[in-house]
């Protein structure tokens, strides 16, 4: 079965990895890229690496209204580019939103695959989560199912690579003189994840007040990867912890339970998730633990997980490959 794909956005970090894997997916064809500065490029101008079967591949400027007949449309554009765009997709083409402008909109499936695949299958539109919250919530989704924390107060510290910024969207904050050697939080209460974060918590919970939610990213002078280090308030101990985490992932594919904490590395170039979590019950406290490639199942490799799940097919189609070490 040839399912034609397209990719909006693909000179950018986000659609390279897209395109690397769908290239790769034994089920997904690759018929159709678009970009804005790329378009009129093939894509081996942009991606020397990229495989032969799509290397002569034309980068198109998007348009909306001009698609050739596809199956699925993967759209990675910066956040407030995508909402009018979309819109004006036919309603037969499947689109998975890499970008922001989808999340907890009416008519979009939040596809956090890993704790809800079963309300993603057979949808067309999903809104994927963002890089922080898959590493957060995935971490913190078995503890608030199990009601081992309070959904309230929660505090997330989280360090990513400088990739997250994207491949055209960054300042000179993130060039290579200024990031190296240094460490340094962001956006400080008011990221545009928060929303987000707080949404699914409460959902998790089953309706908890997600108030008093602290969030905190730091840029860390490595390419990939994203580390959220969660603090709760729950009497739950370390092995309870545990518990409910492996009975909640015990048949998902993408998530391993590490009884270490995680580090960053184990997570590049995959689309593998790795939490782990340390309790002191007689303070109150839980630490919650999560990493991500946050191009890989913070990005592209969520959205090719979400694809599947809206295509009909195995969840783990072009995505098994094993994480890159060292």
């Amino acid at each position: 079965m040839s399912i034609r794909v397209g990719i909006i956005g693909i000179s950018g970090y986000g659609g390279g990895e897209a395109m690397r894997l769908v290239a790769g997916h034994p089920s997904f064809e690759l018929v159709y890229a678009a970009g804005e500065g790329s378009a009129g490029s093939r894509l081996v101008d942009r991606f020397p690496g990229a495989p032969a079967k799509v290397a002569d591949l034309v980068i198109q400027k998007w348009d909306p209204t001009a698609l050739p007949r596809l199956d699925v449309l993967f759209a990675s554009l910066p956040t407030g580019a995508s909402a009018d765009a979309l819109a004006a997709v036919p309603k037969d083409v499947k689109i998975v939103d890499i970008g922001g402008d989808h999340r907890y909109v009416e008519g979009w499936t939040y596809g956090l695959a890993d704790v809800w695949p079963a309300q993603i299958e057979g949808k067309t539109r999903i809104a994927n989560p963002g890089c922080f919250p898959a590493a957060t919530l995935t971490a913190l989704a078995p503890l608030l199912a199990d009601q081992l924390i309070e959904p309230g107060n929660i505090v997330v510290d989280v360090k990513t690579g400088v990739s997250g910024a994207g491949r055209g969207g960054g300042d000179t904050r993130f060039g290579y003189a200024e990031v190296n050697e240094d460490l340094a939080p962001y956006a400080l209460l008011r990221h545009a994840h928060m929303p987000e974060i707080a949404n699914t918590i409460e959902r998790l919970s089953g309706g908890g007040s997600a108030g008093g939610l602290v969030f905190t990213p730091h840029l860390v002078p490595m390419t990939r990867g994203i580390l959220a280090t969660v603090y709760c308030r729950g009497r739950a101990t370390t092995g309870q912890c545990f518990d409910a985490a492996r009975r909640f992932y015990a048949d998902r594919a993408f998530v391993r339970v590490s009884d270490q904490p995680p580090h960053t590395k184990w997570a590049t170039g995959s689309n593998l998730a790795f939490v782990s979590y340390a309790a002191d019950p007689d303070r109150n406290l839980v630490i919650a633990m999560g990493v991500v490639d946050n191009l890989g199942k913070g990005a592209a490799g969520q959205a090719v997980q979400n694809a599947n799940l809206i295509c009909g097919l195995p969840e783990t189609a072009g995505l098994e490959g094993a994480s890159v070490w060292p």
